[in-house]
């Protein structure tokens, strides 16, 4: 058999288990999402950053499968990593906002609905979550007001869960 039915083959098998991961990950979302009840828009996001996650994945390896020379590759990659750096330190709370809507949607007790109060020592907030965002989480205050709080000062606050 030749390199390049080789390579072949392995391309087959990549794209095959990218599928199979992907659609495996997408239906444990689909049904996280669907037992604590969030919106579908949410459970989108999470999808898209999963699926963007696996992508990256695969296609390095397929690159790798295809011999496009490491050292070239390295290269390459450790310069878009250090422009990304550079973006990401200056943006450093977009990620961990990121971070942090991931961490909300699979371990976090609260849910769209819940009435909550948030314990701070200086200005307490009580309302109910009208929203849950990937860089944002919207309280509905007592009237017509809104709060929007970033996901990772959210994370870090002490919850008191009202009785539904």
């Amino acid at each position: 058999m030749e390199a390049y039915q080789i390579q072949f083959i392995q391309t087959v098998i990549i794209i095959v288990s990218y599928i199979l991961i992907s659609t495996v990950s997408q239906y444990i979302v689909k049904k996280v999402g669907a037992k604590f009840t969030y919106t579908k828009p949410r459970v989108k996001i999470i999808k898209k950053l999963f699926n963007l996650i696996y992508f990256a994945l695969f296609f390095n390896i397929i690159l790798f499968i295809w011999g496009v020379e490491q050292s070239e590759l390295m290269y390459f990659i450790t310069s878009l990593l250090t422009v990304l750096g550079i973006a990401f330190f200056a943006q450093w709370s977009i990620i961990s906002n990121i971070t942090s809507s991931l961490i909300i949607f699979f371990n976090h007790p609260v849910k769209i609905g819940d009435t909550i109060s948030i314990i701070d020592k200086d200005f307490n907030i009580e309302g109910e979550i009208s929203d849950i965002g990937i860089f944002f989480l919207s309280i509905k205050l007592n009237g017509d007001e809104k709060v929007t709080i970033p996901n990772n000062v959210f994370i870090q606050k002490m919850i008191k869960k009202k009785k539904s």
